[in-house]
């Protein structure tokens, strides 16, 4: 029987990162939970087997009923019936199958009805879920939101709201109006409080809303009148149950038909105030977006490995000229290249979880006790690298998907193109990653801090650096000559790198370090994960060591490529481009 996670081991390895020792014995606090829930570990391999566990039934219903429901869920779409959206028949089916295995609120802790597990296994059981639809993981993984509400509100909000995520009801997060996308300062909907009922009512329209007729919605709103700007926003709880909110319309879109993307109207819809006023951009939707980029990361590998599980299996089968095609050259090559991608790009996806996962425990702890002198340093460490990578991780992973998808349906040439084949779907619900939760270009933007000021440079030297723990098979340590070669490489590359990020500094002009800031972050984010990979094949190269070889090949052409586009560009150059 199909597994999406057994059937793939390279997800399990990653359950070995270096450091999901501390994520766990942070994330457990001594398994003091184990004195009160016979479910809960008692150690750290007690609590890789739970992690397993959970994997594999998300792997099963993943394999067996969401993706063979997948192709109905397209085809049928939500729809709307008197101001409510009603899922796809097949959607609700996928619902009540995650729910009985005990899939929801899986990252809240055991005392409000969660399973207290760590970010990266949330977005390893993220990629399952995509792989077999990826807009049903859209609806599923929305879930997370209420780990916002988990940080900022009140205990009261808490023992409110999360028994009933962990219980299976859906979340949103309303942030996109008509007027504001991108630039979220803009946001008008209002929020004026009711002295009367001593509640807050909120009175407006959003757009462009994922799952937007969910249970519970984290909703941003003017509260400030008179504010123009994100200082006078603030982030509002709004429950379904209280009425108020209706849905005007269904976006059609290209792909994830599964998931419905709503338009809302707000009118003076009670909602109670999450956190401190004026806050709600500024730090509760920076924290949400976040913890959104790597869901978006994770969905993308998710289909990454769906789109090379598809053009692998026809390039096996497909002869041409009396042979299958994937004994020809371009096929293979572009095969090869999306493995590497995928294979890099999960390796980008995990690390990045495991440094959230590290900062994110510490924060909790630090709301119940003072954090040692070492541990404030470790959790500003974490968060620093959190913050640094998460934008490679999802933009590049969301590019990555995006390729994949579209090499598979070159894969199967003519038929690629046809609706029967599953090439088309992953083709078109890819497209939307690179754009939703911040398109590449504002991933860019949010990195190129850590580009310019020199952090991502360090990070890639230490990197380099290290010597990788010994093989988990007792194969000894270290790098084997073929992944050496590799390796020296890649390190040959960082002075190329270098100049590259010295010459645009150099041009001291921010039109052109904008112009140039997209190539400065693909070669970043490609060296980071060429040396992820090289890692990753020391402990198993039967896994990773073929799409090591191809990865810090394809590092090295674009690397050059890019470098020598720098060398050459002059701050005139930029009246060539513009129309």
């Amino acid at each position: 029987m199909a597994n999406y996670y057994s059937d793939h081991p390279e997800i399990a390895f990653h359950l070995n990162h270096p450091l999901m020792k501390r994520i766990v014995e942070l994330k457990e606090r001594n398994y003091e939970d184990a004195k009160t829930y016979d479910y809960a570990p008692v150690d750290l391999g007690d609590a890789i087997e739970n992690y397993k566990q959970i994997l594999d039934i998300t792997g099963d219903v993943a394999a067996n009923i969401i993706a063979p429901n997948s192709e109905s869920v397209d085809l049928e779409g939500p729809h709307l019936e008197n101001g409510r959206m009603i899922y796809a028949s097949k959607t609700f089916e996928n619902l009540d199958a995650t729910r009985k295995a005990g899939l929801w609120g899986v990252s809240m802790p055991r005392r409000y009805g969660g399973l207290n597990l760590p970010n990266a296994v949330f977005s390893m059981l993220s990629e399952v879920i995509s792989a077999a639809d990826a807009g049903f993981q859209n609806i599923w993984s929305l879930q997370s939101c209420i780990d916002t509400l988990y940080e900022f509100g009140s205990e009261e909000q808490r023992q409110k709201y999360i028994p009933r995520i962990c219980e299976g009801e859906g979340m949103s997060m309303d942030l996109t109006e008509p007027d504001a996308g991108s630039d979220l300062q803009r946001v008008m909907l209002k929020a004026t409080f009711d002295e009367k009922e001593n509640c807050w009512r909120l009175n407006g329209v959003k757009r462009f809303i994922t799952n937007g007729d969910s249970d519970i919605h984290l909703v941003l709103a003017r509260s400030e009148e008179g504010t123009k700007d994100g200082r006078g926003l603030s982030m509002f709880i709004y429950d379904k149950r209280q009425g108020g909110v209706n849905v005007r319309h269904i976006e059609h879109k290209l792909g994830i038909h599964g998931s419905p993307t709503c338009e809302l109207t707000y009118k003076n819809a009670k909602a109670e105030l999450c956190g401190s006023t004026r806050l709600g951009l500024i730090k509760y939707v920076m924290a949400l977006m976040n913890g959104a980029r790597l869901g978006i990361a994770a969905q993308s590998v998710g289909v990454e490995q769906e789109a090379y599980n598809e053009g692998l299996a026809y390039a096996k089968e497909r002869q041409q000229f009396g042979e299958a095609i994937i004994n020809f050259p371009a096929v293979y090559d572009m095969l090869s290249r999306m493995k590497a991608k995928l294979d890099a790009g999960r390796s980008l996806l995990y690390e990045t979880a495991c440094y959230v996962d590290i900062y994110k425990c510490l924060e909790d702890i630090e709301r119940d006790r003072k954090l040692t002198p070492e541990e404030k340093q470790e959790l500003k460490k974490y968060q620093r690298l959190a913050d640094a990578f998460t934008p490679l991780a999802k933009g590049m992973n969301s590019e990555y998907a995006n390729q994949n998808a579209y090499d598979a349906i070159s894969i199967h040439g003519g038929s690629g193109f046809i609706m029967e084949y599953k090439s088309q779907r992953l083709f078109r619900d890819a497209r939307i990653f690179s754009i939703y939760e911040g398109t590449t270009q504002l991933q860019v933007v949010a990195a190129i801090r850590y580009i310019t000021n020199g952090t991502m440079l360090n990070n890639i030297k230490e990197m380099a650096s290290l010597t990788p723990d010994p093989s988990p098979k007792g194969e000894g340590s270290g790098y084997t000559p073929e992944l050496e070669a590799l390796r020296q490489r890649v390190i040959r590359l960082i002075p190329v790198y270098e100049e590259a990020l010295a010459n645009v500094k150099a041009l001291e002009n921010q039109d052109a370090q904008d112009f140039l800031a997209r190539r400065l972050y693909d070669m970043t984010a490609e060296l980071v994960m060429s040396l992820l990979i090289l890692r990753d094949a020391t402990k198993a190269p039967e896994l990773f060591e073929k799409s090591a070889n191809v990865y810090v090949r394809m590092t090295e052409e674009d690397v050059f490529g890019k470098s020598a586009y720098i060398k050459n560009f002059k701050v005139e150059d930029l009246d060539s481009f513009k129309n």
